[in-house]
């Protein structure tokens, strides 16, 4: 196929896509929702400096020159190009199915789990090119090492025998992937309930050719392990495991652990990630990778787009985060992340979906009511809903009431506005302000609206 037609190109998974293909000199044109509403004129004008042409999301970019209509799971049937598109007979493919494709013609790598997938991703895809391997990294986040790469971050344009995905389990498209090694960082509660999690992750590592790397302090994962001949673990936990980190100290500009006598410094906060820097490591391991290079290529690994990142620090010495923690496990990594470090937390959390939120609801309200203290304080905007069809049977403010019950400071405040008076009222010096949550792309033009106010 030559031209593909991108419905609901601005999403990230499917930038990164049509970014790919057209640096593989495929003709790549596409229309977005958000495009058609003035929304992230910055990502569209950087998709139209790529050659690739935008089109209104009315149907006028369909037509028999297209090869292939590429489509996400967040795209409707009712949609006016995917209308035209079956009354001209085009073929419709999932993302999932390209990107399955294109992963297959490579030695692939494939990272999936409910939490830290998108930072391991872009671990593995640095320690690839900065040890001369050249790789093709799709990604779900922007890379903020790659940013002027592609002129999103979300791919590494490299022409080497490697490419590095992040596979979601959210829709089920993992199923596609017959990587060389699979990556599972974690599985815990989120989209789907554990036991559909398990056999999804499990297929998943039985399928990958060369090997695969789990997560020894997650039960769940570990139950994987003799779905492959040829594993190897990690442990942040003092778990058996064949990567194991101890010593684990937060620093200045990051955090430094042992890693079998060898002291290892990474310029991210957390212990969360020094677990997504061991999974790294350890696939950098299998596809014989010297471990000293990689360590090496970690220290001027940058982080990712909206994973813990700052926003800035005002004179007033008030810091403002930028976050994507959404789920229970997320939002638990960023708050004990935060607490090595001293001052009060300011947390603003969206949560998105109301079908996630309802299934995540206990998980997210114990998450905050054992990783907040009493003087730190929580402000909780509305749901955040992305269009299409679902129930609105839950809202933000049941899950306030819930953590009023445990003392909690707990808000419910729906408007910016007002949660930006709110804060501004009550920020002092040393407070850390966090802005979590997940898809809502103005949450980081939102982060810095914060920082404006309180600076």
């Amino acid at each position: 196929m030559k031209k593909y037609f991108f419905c609901g190109i601005g999403g990230s998974g499917m930038s990164a896509l049509a970014l790919i293909l057209k640096s593989r000199g495929k003709s790549v044109c596409g229309s977005d929702r958000s495009y058609d509403a003035g929304l992230y004129v910055k990502k569209f004008a950087a998709l139209r400096k790529q050659g690739i042409a935008l089109f209104a999301q009315d149907a006028s970019g369909i037509d028999n020159s297209i090869d292939a209509v590429v489509v996400s799971s967040a795209v409707e049937e009712n949609i006016a190009d995917i209308v035209k598109a079956r009354q001209i007979g085009l073929p419709i493919l999932t993302r999932a199915k390209v990107l399955a494709d294109f992963l297959h013609e490579h030695n692939g790598i494939a990272v999936g789990g409910t939490s830290g997938k998108t930072t391991t991703t872009g671990m593995i895809g640095h320690i690839l090119k900065e040890t001369g391997l050249d790789p093709c990294v799709i990604n779900g986040g922007v890379m903020l090492n790659y940013e002027t790469d592609s002129a999103l971050g979300n791919v590494i344009l490299g022409k080497g025998t490697f490419c590095v995905i992040e596979a979601d389990e959210s829709d089920g498209s993992i199923e596609m992937y017959k990587p060389a090694v699979s990556v599972v960082t974690s599985i815990s509660l989120d989209h789907k309930p554990i036991d559909e999690l398990k056999v999804l992750f499990g297929n998943f590592v039985q399928r990958a050719s060369v090997g695969a790397v789990l997560n020894a302090d997650c039960p769940d994962v570990m139950d994987l392990k003799e779905r492959n001949p040829n594993v190897l673990t990690f442990s942040v936990q003092g778990k058996k495991a064949d990567l194991s980190a101890v010593n684990i100290t937060p620093v200045k500009n990051g955090v430094q652990f042992s890693l079998d006598n060898e002291r290892v410094f990474l310029p991210v906060i957390g212990k969360h990630n020094v677990a997504n820097a061991l999974a790294a490591l350890a696939c950098a391991e299998i596809i014989g990778i010297p471990r000293s290079q990689a360590i090496v290529a970690l220290k001027s690994f940058k982080g990712i787009h909206r994973r813990m990142e700052l926003i800035g620090v005002t004179k007033k010495g008030i810091a403002v985060i930028d976050d994507f923690a959404h789920n229970p496990e997320k939002i638990a990594a960023t708050l004990s992340a935060l607490k090595e470090y001293d001052g009060r937390i300011i947390a603003v959390y969206q949560p998105h979906g109301f079908k996630p939120t309802k299934i995540m609801r206990q998980g997210i309200v114990e998450a905050f009511t054992n990783g907040l203290d009493s003087d730190d304080i929580l402000i909780m905007q509305e749901i955040y809903y992305a269009g299409g069809t679902t129930q609105k049977d839950i809202s933000a403010n049941d899950l306030v009431k819930d953590l009023e019950k445990s003392g909690k400071q707990a808000f419910f405040i729906a408007d910016r506005d007002q949660i930006e008076n709110f804060i501004k009222q009550r920020a002092c010096k040393g407070d850390r302000i966090v802005i979590m949550g997940a898809r809502d792309e103005t949450l980081t033009d939102f982060a810095w609206r914060i920082y404006e106010a309180v600076a």
